[in-house]
């Protein structure tokens, strides 16, 4: 059982390496040679890495992107919040998804003629690309550090927030910004390649789709198991089968698209026969808890 759990962590660990290479050279394939803005703490270490050479002309050389760089220095405090307010696992994820974040941004250049020269083309792939990999680092229970560190912390809080509505706020300051330090063309294409990212973070990453849970079982016990062991509550009641006139206990539960393969494991182990339900659902009023 430990050598299972360790190979499924080592899995996740090299998830989190892809999702964060897939994310990083969305960046520097499509974003940064359009002179375009991520969202996020890398946005803004983008725009203090513009403010520096551009406004105040520190010399840099001209093949090191120093937003790579500041990404991490602002991603210093928010490691404090991982490791206390989320899970040491999280934390070590997340670390080494900013350390290679930090190389890959600052180290990888960015192409010289443009690969794709029509910016909506670029928002759309770009963004695509960044919210799948940001996607598949949180699915994998590590984050791309910065704001969506915030996000995870804030999603386990509270009912109504995601990582993608908690980027979305973010963004909406920093391409204000850009509007006003750049022009308004620069903040659209900015935000249509948010919109895309963040959309597709909330589709990928998994804990913020919620599923109700219908099970039809004869055998007792599914309710308790179901509650020790993946923590969900259950509300049961006797049933009749409308055929056989046998009777059938009724389950009703609700969790994360993420915890639908266990709940399956644990029904089918004390029930092979068990007859179950899925259903996706858009909210929740009461008591449920957002697990990472």
């Amino acid at each position: 059982m430990k050598n299972k759990l360790r190979q499924n962590e080592i899995w996740k660990f090299l998830m989190v390496a892809a999702g964060t290479i897939l994310f990083s050279t969305a960046i520097n394939l499509f974003l940064t040679p359009l002179g375009l803005y991520n969202g996020g703490a890398l946005g803004i270490s983008q725009l203090i890495r513009t403010v520096l050479i551009e406004y105040l002309h520190v010399p840099i050389p001209a093949k090191i992107d120093i937003s790579g760089i500041v990404y991490f220095i602002l991603n210093v405090p928010l490691f404090l919040l991982a490791y206390r307010g989320v899970s040491r696992l999280f934390f070590l994820k997340t670390g080494m998804s900013v350390l290679l974040t930090t190389f890959i941004v600052t180290v990888i250049p960015v192409p010289d003629p443009l690969i794709i020269e029509d910016p909506l083309t670029s928002c759309i792939i770009g963004g695509l690309m960044y919210g799948a990999g940001v996607g598949l680092c949180l699915y994998a229970g590590g984050s791309g550090g910065g704001t969506d560190i915030l996000g995870i912390y804030f999603s386990k809080r509270y009912r109504n927030f995601s990582v993608g509505k908690v980027n979305v706020l973010i963004n909406g300051v920093i391409y204000l910004v850009c509007a006003l330090m750049f022009n308004v063309e620069t903040a659209i294409y900015c935000i249509i390649y948010a919109a895309i990212s963040s959309f597709t973070v909330d589709r990928i990453h998994s804990q913020n789709i919620m599923i109700q849970v219908t099970i039809f079982t004869k055998q007792d016990g599914v309710a308790s198991a179901i509650m020790k062991e993946i923590y969900r509550g259950v509300t049961e009641w006797k049933g009749d089968g409308a055929y056989t006139h046998e009777d059938t206990n009724v389950l009703v539960t609700a969790i994360s698209k993420y915890e639908v393969n266990l709940l399956r494991r644990v029904v089918q182990r004390i029930d092979p026969n068990a007859f179950i339900i899925y259903n996706k659902i858009m909210n929740i009023d009461g008591n449920y808890l957002k697990k990472l």
